[in-house]
């Protein structure tokens, strides 16, 4: 199996601006951590004080989530923080518990990325679909089928796949289990949020984000990174996308840089934060046109559909 080419850093930058760009720092990666969650704070107490703004809150805070994961995904790449070990805490107890699974997975991603070995290839794949499949796609976010199927599915295919004699008691916990982290984080903020008679707030505001708008925008970040990419591409200029995204996008799809995908596959030891100064740079140089890059999200949506 052939690992996919990569980007070589002094193809393009100077040995000044490439140090600069994959610095890490004991700083920058934990204001974006108290940003996200400062952004968060910020919505439900609008939505506390001033109940009309809960469906705005719903679409930042499900942004940020995926913000918290956007992050841990950093933290994967140990570009979090300057040292390993606060990286990988800040990453695992702030981000998201999933980072110890997801390293290894991801890893192999950007490994074969567009390759049959790619283990997101599923996810880009089937595009081009049609507008009324991506249409059934976006009811299943938006009604929080996706999220049931995602967190609870496995468990239901285990217990359905169960051999003669297995408990489904047993078979269940075990299932729970896996997610136990996520579970008795989320019984946690509900019960403190409970505590001041704000039960509501948790639901309204942490839950139902996660339910709905952050299946939503993760599926079109899954789109604009990897799909109508050809596969087993050679060029690591265009074995990923970067989407154009105004400040509307920035702020309710594509938080922390994460629409600068392509310079993310190009160089990954560059910080989420130091993507935009990558592109600048390469824009400078005039490499951009080479790259596979969109205008914006809708754009992208509207190609990755046919009739």
């Amino acid at each position: 199996m052939a690992v996919a080419p990569r980007a070589r850093p002094e193809d393009f930058f100077s040995p000044v601006e490439w140090a600069a760009l994959s610095e890490r720092s004991a700083w920058k990666g934990m204001w974006c951590v108290a940003h996200c969650w400062g952004v968060i704070g910020l919505a439900m107490l609008a939505g506390a004080l001033w109940p009309v703004t809960i469906p705005l809150g719903v679409l930042i805070v499900g942004t940020r989530q995926l913000g918290l994961f956007v992050l841990m995904h950093d933290a994967a790449h140990a570009g979090l923080h300057a040292s390993r070990k606060v990286n990988d805490w800040v990453g695992m107890n702030l981000c998201s518990a999933s980072l110890r699974d997801y390293r290894p997975y991801h890893l192999q991603h950007h490994r074969f990325v567009q390759q049959t070995e790619d283990p997101d290839l599923v996810l880009s794949a089937p595009f081009p679909i049609s507008r009324a499949s991506l249409a059934r796609k976006v009811v299943r976010d938006l009604t929080g089928q996706t999220f049931v199927k995602q967190r609870f599915g496995r468990i239901a295919q285990r217990i359905k796949g169960r051999q003669p004699g297995d408990s489904v008691l047993a078979l269940f916990v075990e299932e729970v289990a896996k997610d136990r982290r996520f579970l008795i984080g989320n019984a946690l903020g509900f019960a403190l949020f409970l505590a001041f008679g704000l039960g509501w707030l948790w639901a309204l505001l942490w839950l139902l984000p996660m339910m709905t708008w952050l299946p939503l925008i993760s599926r079109v970040r899954n789109i604009a990174e990897h799909a109508l990419v050809r596969q087993n591409e050679v060029d690591p200029l265009r074995q990923a996308r970067t989407t154009h995204a105004h400040w509307i996008e920035r702020m309710l799809v594509a938080p922390y840089w994460v629409n600068y995908h392509c310079e993310h596959h190009m160089f990954t030891s560059v910080p989420c934060w130091n993507l935009a100064q990558a592109h600048r740079l390469l824009a400078r140089r005039h490499v951009t046109p080479r790259m596979e890059t969109e205008r914006g999200y809708l754009a992208l949506m509207r190609r990755a559909c046919v009739a």
